[in-house]
């Protein structure tokens, strides 16, 4: 079963660490399991949110970006960490996401900041997030701060252990969820 991995960085700058990290996990997923992936970045959509106050204000193209989210097998998201939380614009980003839409569905977390002090912003922060949306955020999320990297690039050792034990310990939920959902859409015919 190929599964659609759709990763989404709340990043607002390019480069971005953040979309690295994102980057890394999805082929990190991509590894071990079939994809089709892709990888939303707030730098390319952002500037399409301003101003838009429902869904019906969006263009096209971002339109196409929320189905994607809403009907991943699996949701990377990440965000570099401001002020102790995740960026508005990437708040924004999922104000417009359909309320049930994610409902069950898998979300592997992630951040990026400028010390280990923000890492608990994965489960102050982002987890609740997604709890609102009634999604199943997985166990083990991923926090990398500036000293894991080398300029843009994810330097070996601790935090790639983090990327590979996160996708471990994730990806068998996935794997059912899917399958759950593959099998439920089946028997509706």
């Amino acid at each position: 079963m190929t599964l659609r991995v759709v990763g989404v960085s709340g990043s607002l700058q390019e480069p971005s660490r953040t979309t690295v990290l994102v980057r890394e996990i999805v082929a990190e997923v991509a590894r071990v399991a079939e994809v089709e992936s892709r990888v939303i970045e707030l730098t390319a959509v952002g500037p399409r949110l301003a101003g838009a106050l429902s869904r019906a204000d969006l263009a096209a193209d971002v339109e196409e970006e929320l189905r994607a989210i809403e009907t991943a097998d699996l949701l990377v998201v990440a965000s570099p960490v401001y002020r102790g939380s995740f960026t508005g614009l990437f708040k924004h980003l999922f104000d417009f996401v359909d309320q049930y839409a994610l409902l069950g569905h898998p979300v592997l977390l992630a951040a990026t900041g400028g010390g280990e002090r923000h890492a608990l912003v994965l489960e102050h922060q982002l987890r609740p997030l997604f709890g609102f949306f009634q999604a199943l955020t997985l166990p083990v999320g991923v926090y990398a701060s500036t000293s894991e990297f080398d300029g843009y690039e994810l330097r070996d050792g601790a935090v790639r252990a983090r990327i590979r034990r996160a996708v471990e310990a994730g990806l068998p939920l996935v794997e059912q969820v899917a399958a759950t959902r593959v099998s439920e859409y089946v028997s509706v015919w």
